[in-house]
């Protein structure tokens, strides 16, 4: 495999990678729960993995309209990367939606 077309600035694995691409392949599929055990999976291997835990939140905004916890995936990944544009944006909408539950 080539590797991915974006800079792998996370120096994340091969192995990672894949699974990160298999996870965004269910989620285009509606295959919620496949997607969400991949990237948990990946989480327990290393807890501190921007890219699934953005996604996670995206899964939990997005499609399952859980904004507490697209919150709470978005506050970590700023914990551990106070200057990640696209997490504070997220954030900040899915904040919003949280005022109307």
């Amino acid at each position: 495999m080539s590797g991915p077309v974006w800079r792998n600035v996370y120096d994340l694995t091969e192995g990672q990678i894949e699974r990160l691409d298999k996870a965004e392949d269910h989620m285009d599929m509606m295959e919620i729960n496949e997607a969400e055990s991949i990237l948990l999976a990946i989480l327990d291997e290393v807890s501190d993995c921007i890219p699934a835990l953005n996604i996670l939140a995206h899964l939990h905004g997005r499609h399952l309209s859980d904004f507490e916890r697209a919150v709470e995936f978005y506050d970590k990944v700023l914990s551990l990367e106070p200057d990640n544009a696209w997490a504070r944006d997220e954030r900040r909408r899915y904040r919003r939606y949280q005022s109307y539950d």
